[in-house]
């Protein structure tokens, strides 16, 4: 009998180690490593090769140019979510994977019992695999969903792999939804649920018939404390669409972002509002935010992007003097890299030194924004901030708050970015005219004139 030797594999990378270490290699990974059970590999490993020391191989195929290649547009089942048909790039498509990652209580369980349940009522065959939930917890969320064909959603309750695996192979349904993929657990392998081994040998199958029977699968999966998807880094290659649900518990709004889509871009994002039946989508956020954007010192309106339409929100910017060594940093919807940036630049080239105050930045409503042309927006609240002045249309505009957008430069220049019409045409929309961009203004001392005057740049400098 083969004595078993233990492993040390990172649950980031898959990377694998005979002692521990502290970082990982491969990935650099701290605290990454951890120790598991493998069995030793007997004699038979060198089989298969031949007296002149080279592995046997299978026949050689011939290559075929890439324009001989018959290519078609892949059919897709549409979801009946236009929010997430038009992340997933149309539709989704047989035989893909599609991992769902977000934080607990997010709402990922109902957004796939929501699209299940209109794929059901438009005639398709589903199945709902739980290795979470009982199947009871399960129809309580359908009954919520006030839509009677959810309580039509076949289900099953199982942690077991090869229970799962059978069951699909036999009901051949033509979307399954598996929630989620760390709690499946293979009988072969003696590692935990949610190991490195397990979630690649879970994936792995799944894939495998998945890709065999034409079976589009959903998959559920968790998100590690700083939000990204948790498990191994190969999880992550083996599915062909990685969607991130993203969003605060205690606000109402929600975004669906495509991190990795083979089948479609990934610069589109789909945005839901909460409530007590389900989620909602939001054709038309920008009206939302529009409409809740107060005209006070530190606010101002972004002309943002999400993936390709245009979003309009509002940024806020709190400047207080702080008791504290170092002051104090937070920010809420943003890159916080980013915000140290911007307070340098605003110190170096506006004229503003926050050294001795603390600042908060708070996009509202719970949306996260990773557009670079939020620069401008953040520069200008915290002028309006510092100021204690409303920020308005360059030219006066009552009591309109002001909408910019713009990258900012290490130099203090302000650059370009993307969809520019875009972004002007949703401001005009709502009467947020003239914008504050570089088109206007080149820099950033010309923008803080505009939008402040030059007695209250003065007043900032001073």
């Amino acid at each position: 009998m083969a004595r078993s030797a233990s492993v040390h594999v990172c649950f980031a990378c898959g990377h694998e180690e005979p002692r521990w270490a502290g970082r990982c290699p491969a990935c650099g990974e701290w605290n990454a490593l951890v120790e598991q059970v493998r069995p030793r590999r007997g004699a038979a490993v060198g089989a298969g090769v031949g007296a002149a020391g080279r592995r046997s191989a299978g026949a050689p195929v011939r290559p075929v140019a890439l324009g001989d290649v018959a290519a078609g547009e892949p059919g897709r089942l549409r979801t009946g979510i236009g929010e997430l048909d038009s992340v997933l790039g149309g539709g989704i498509v047989p035989g893909s994977l599609v991992l769902i990652g977000g934080a607990p209580g997010i709402g990922k369980s109902t957004l796939t019992t929501m699209a299940l349940a209109n794929l059901r009522a438009a005639g398709r065959r589903v199945l709902y695999v739980s290795a979470e939930e009982s199947a009871a917890q399960i129809r309580l969320r359908a009954q919520r969903l006030d839509e009677p064909v959810a309580l039509r959603i076949p289900v099953i309750a199982d942690t077991d792999l090869q229970t799962v695996l059978a069951t699909v192979e036999r009901e051949r349904p033509e979307v399954c939804v598996i929630d989620s993929v760390q709690t499946l657990h293979s009988a072969e392998l003696a590692s935990a649920a949610g190991s490195v081994a397990q979630v690649r040998e879970v994936a792995g199958e799944i894939l495998r018939v998945a890709k065999a029977l034409e079976i589009a699968v959903l998959l559920v999966g968790h998100v590690t404390k700083d939000g990204s998807l948790a498990g191994p880094r190969v999880l992550e290659h083996l599915v062909d669409c990685v969607l991130q649900f993203e969003g605060e518990r205690e606000r109402t709004y929600r975004t669906v972002r495509a991190v990795k889509n083979r089948f479609g871009s990934t610069n589109e994002a789909g945005v839901f509002e909460m409530h007590d039946h389900g989620l909602v989508e939001v054709l038309d956020a920008s009206a939302r935010f529009v409409g809740e954007a107060t005209h006070a010192p530190g606010s101002v309106v972004l002309c943002s992007m999400e993936g390709s339409r245009p979003l309009l929100v509002e940024v806020q910017a709190l400047v207080s003097r702080s008791e504290l060594v170092p002051p104090r940093r937070v920010v809420s919807g943003l890159d916080r890299n980013r915000l140290a940036l911007v307070l340098a630049v605003l110190g170096r080239h506006g004229g503003i030194g926050l050294g001795t105050a603390d600042v908060f930045v708070n996009v509202v409503g719970g949306v996260r924004v990773e557009d670079p042309g939020a620069d401008l927006a953040v520069a200008l609240a915290v002028a309006s901030a510092v100021r204690g002045v409303s920020l308005g249309p360059p030219g006066g505009g009552g009591e309109r708050p002001l909408a910019c957008f713009g990258e900012l430069g290490l130099t203090g220049e302000l650059r370009t970015v993307a969809h520019a019409g875009r972004r002007l045409a949703e401001a005009e929309k709502f009467g947020l005219t003239p914008v504050l961009e570089p088109e206007r203004c080149r820099t950033l001392a010309q923008a803080l004139e505009v939008a402040v005057g030059r007695a209250g740049a003065t007043a900032i400098a001073a």
